[in-house]
């Protein structure tokens, strides 16, 4: 099917994007893992629909990175459109009870924070994969544990590493040649295995610039399990697969 798209890049929730468009076309508003989905013929959500006025206005729903695409459904012919991005609205402040302000003291302490995903990897893989693989899941949605975020001076790593761990369903962790040599690194596998093998959290393998000799040398245990290789897969794809599995998990 034919289909044009607007890249959107990082929205804010509740921005607006307004489509004029010169005649009927469906428009659709996904995320990153839909819009792929739906470029391979997928199954896929979006929000939207068919457009019979114009201008079309569709509000994001939450923080990430969004796309809109116009197509006619497979009917011959072609539509002239174009967008247009506003802010979101603001509620006046005579319709904001005062009781649903939010204090700084009614944040939940980092005690109380739950992640989806925990991060393990070497710093010298953190530019190649560990943030661009944080920064695609959080725009799908997905809360992230990984140290740029969540250490701030002063903190004690081991224990700010201990909650991370206690606190994520999935551990994703990046072996590479910089990460067998780590100590750090060491500590945090420890932690996702014991937590893996007790069944408390699911751990995800990623290997990157390694063989899986490297990696049998390395734990044979660890080998076994079913990973994603850098070389075969790219951060979006490996995100995907990763955001998907969350979101079933999520529905359990």
């Amino acid at each position: 099917m034919n289909f044009s798209y607007y890249d959107l890049g990082n929205c804010r929730s509740g921005e607006i994007v307004e489509v004029s468009l010169d005649k009927q076309a469906n428009v659709r508003l996904m995320d990153s893992s839909n819009y792929s989905s739906f470029k391979s013929g997928r199954r896929h959500r979006y929000y939207g629909g068919l457009a019979k006025r114009s201008p079309a206005s569709l509000t994001v729903p939450r923080a990430g990175h969004w796309y809109i695409t116009i197509d006619l459904g497979g009917h011959r012919g072609s539509v002239r459109h174009s967008i247009r991005r506003l802010p979101g609205r603001l509620p006046t402040l005579e319709n904001t009870p005062l009781g649903d302000v939010v204090s700084f003291a009614d944040r939940a302490s980092d005690a109380e924070k739950e992640y989806d995903v925990f991060i393990s990897h070497a710093s010298e893989d953190k530019e190649a994969v560990a943030t661009p693989l944080a920064r695609f899941l959080q725009d799908q949605g997905i809360s992230v544990w990984i140290d740029d975020l969540e250490l701030r001076i002063g903190d004690s790593l081991r224990r700010r590493i201990d909650n991370g761990l206690a606190k994520s369903r999935f551990g994703v962790v990046v072996f590479s040649y910089a990460f067998f040599q780590k100590g750090w690194t060491n500590y945090e596998l420890d932690g996702l295995v014991t937590r893996a093998v007790n069944d408390e959290q699911v751990l995800l393998p990623i290997w990157h610039r390694v063989s899986k000799q490297e990696v049998i040398d390395y734990s044979p245990s660890l080998a076994d399990k079913v990973a994603r290789n850098t070389s075969n897969y790219t951060i979006e794809e490996i995100g995907i697969e990763i955001a998907d599995l969350i979101r079933e998990a999520r529905l359990k």
